[in-house]
């Protein structure tokens, strides 16, 4: 099911080949993949490309930075994280902020120097910056 955007809001359709072609063509030009599971949410993720590294950033407010895991193994940035519900009884009547554990996972189709990814949380937002890894000329001995 894909929400149709030529309806009101909140209304769903059912998935065509060309919605599935177009999603899989997305995710091949723009690097990046989706995981689905089912007791995890996913927080709006952004990655874009410089000259010199590529960027994620991530929207996850209301948590501090030693609740962030973030890893990089062959190729796939994973960042996990648990954002918790603010305690005390509640009666909500509009629930749009997810809590609980999240994750996402970015696949980067490049070199990355592992060595110098940095990463930094500010203003709700994550930003990890994967420098990109010069090529490296081998020497050839006789």
């Amino acid at each position: 099911m894909v929400k149709n955007p030529m309806v009101g809001s909140g209304e769903w359709r059912a998935s065509s080949p060309e919605d599935d072609r177009w999603q899989a063509e997305g995710e091949r030009t723009f690097g990046w993949t989706v995981r689905h599971r089912s007791h995890l949410w996913r927080p709006p993720t952004d990655v874009y490309e410089t000259d010199a590294a590529f960027v994620v950033m991530v929207e996850v407010a209301g948590m501090r930075e030693s609740e962030f895991s973030v890893t990089m193994e062959h190729q796939l940035l994973t960042i996990r994280g648990v954002r918790s519900d603010v305690t005390g009884p509640k009666a909500y009547h509009q629930m749009e902020i997810a809590f609980g554990e999240f994750v996402t996972e970015v696949q980067i189709h490049a070199p990355v120097d592992v060595s110098q990814i940095e990463a930094g949380y500010s203003d709700g937002f994550l930003r990890v910056v994967l420098p990109k890894a010069e090529p490296r000329q081998i020497v050839i001995s006789s």
